[in-house]
C-alpha cells in the first residue's frame, strides 16, 4: 500500500473517532472521582463546609450525597443533591458525618468516592451564615423580594440589612431587621441595585456577617420603538428589509406583521423576536401588510408597541 493511501486512511480513521464521540456519549464507569475537601478524617469547628473534588472528563453533573454519621448506620440523610460543579457549600449541625460524590452522564455513571469528618461545637462568634436567595447577581422586575438563609446551630435569631449604598452608612439602610425565622420578605420600592447580608445572634454571642450579595429589581420597561423603514405607507418589492431605532435597554425585540385586517398575523412566523434592529419580511405581490415592535429587556420588562406602519407588497 502506497504511503500516501496509508495517510489518507488514519487521517479519515480520526476523523471518525472524533466524530463518534459526538454521536456516542463516552462511558465514565470505570473512572473515580477524586475528593479534595473535606478529605477523610477531617475535624472542624466550622459549621459551613465547601465539598469539593475533581471534576471528570465526559461528566455532565455529579451526584453529592451526605449522611450522619455515616452509609452503613445511617440515622439522618442530610444531602441528596446533583449539581453541574465541582464546588457545593452546606451549613451542618455538630456531629459526625460522610460524604460521597459519583460523576455522571446521561448513560453511565462512576462509583461513588467516600470520606468522613466531623464537626466539632463551636461559638458562635466563630461561624458565618450561608445565604440562599436571591441568589448572587440576580437580575429581576418582581416587586417582592424573600431572603432566605440557612440555620446557624446555636444561634435563636438574625440580623438581616439590606443596603442599596454598599452598607457605606448602616445607620441609613433599606432594611434591618432582626428575626428568629430563616427568611424575610419584603417589597423592594425603587429600581437599584440591593446588597443584603445577614448575622446570626443568641443571647450571648453574635456570628461573623455572611458574604454579601448583590441583587438588581428593574421595572422599568424599555421606552417605545420608532420604526425607520420602510415607509409607512410605502410600495416596495419583497423581499422587504424592515428596520427600527436601536433601544439602550432592549435584549431583544418582537416583531409583528400581520395582515391588511392588522389584527391576523400575516403567517405562523409572526410574533418573531429578533436581536437586532432588523429583519427580512417576505409577501405576497399585492398585499397590504402592516407591522410594529416592542422591546424587551434582559430582565423581561416589555416595552410598548412602536406606532403601527404599513407597506404595499409590489
Amino acid at each position: 500500500m502506497k504511503v500516501n493511501s496509508l495517510t489518507k486512511i488514519i487521517v479519515l480513521l480520526v476523523f471518525f473517532i472524533s466524530g463518534c464521540k459526538e454521536f456516542f456519549e463516552p462511558n465514565i464507569e470505570k473512572k473515580n472521582v477524586v475528593l479534595l475537601a473535606p478529605v477523610d478524617g477531617t475535624a472542624s469547628a466550622l459549621y459551613t463546609q465547601t465539598f469539593w473534588w475533581n471534576e471528570v472528563d465526559d461528566a455532565l453533573h455529579y451526584r453529592l450525597q451526605v449522611v450522619s454519621p455515616d452509609f452503613i448506620n445511617t440515622q439522618r440523610l442530610i444531602l441528596d443533591t446533583l449539581i453541574t460543579g465541582n464546588k457545593f457549600n452546606f451549613t451542618m449541625d455538630p456531629g459526625y458525618y460522610q460524604w460521597r460524590v459519583r460523576a455522571e452522564n446521561g448513560s453511565t455513571q462512576t462509583p461513588y468516592t467516600v470520606a468522613g469528618f466531623v464537626i466539632y461545637s463551636s461559638s458562635v462568634k466563630a461561624q458565618q451564615p450561608q445565604l440562599v436567595s436571591p441568589v448572587n447577581n440576580l437580575l429581576t422586575n418582581v416587586s417582592s423580594a424573600t431572603f432566605k438563609w440557612l440555620k446557624l446551630y446555636g444561634a435563636d435569631k438574625y440580623h438581616l440589612e439590606v443596603d442599596t449604598n454598599n452598607f457605606a452608612d448602616t445607620t441609613v439602610l433599606f432594611l434591618d431587621k432582626t428575626i428568629p425565622d430563616l427568611q424575610y420578605t419584603t417589597t423592594l420600592s425603587k429600581d437599584k441595585i440591593y446588597q443584603w447580608r445577614v448575622k446570626a445572634l443568641n443571647d450571648t454571642a453574635s456570628s461573623k456577617w455572611s458574604a454579601v450579595q448583590n441583587f438588581t429589581f428593574d421595572s422599568t420597561p424599555p421606552a417605545q420603538i420608532v420604526l425607520t423603514a420602510p415607509a409607512t405607507a410605502a410600495s416596495v418589492a419583497s423581499p422587504v428589509t424592515l428596520t427600527w431605532g436601536a433601544e439602550s435597554t432592549a435584549a431583544k425585540y418582537q416583531l409583528y406583521v400581520y395582515k391588511s385586517d392588522q389584527t391576523t398575523a400575516y403567517s405562523s412566523s409572526y410574533p418573531q423576536t429578533v436581536t437586532g434592529t432588523s429583519a427580512t419580511f417576505t409577501g405576497t405581490s399585492g398585499d397590504k401588510v402592516y407591522w410594529q415592535v416592542r422591546a424587551i429587556d434582559a430582565v423581561g420588562n416589555v416595552g410598548a408597541f412602536s406606532t403601527l406602519w404599513n407597506f404595499t407588497v409590489q
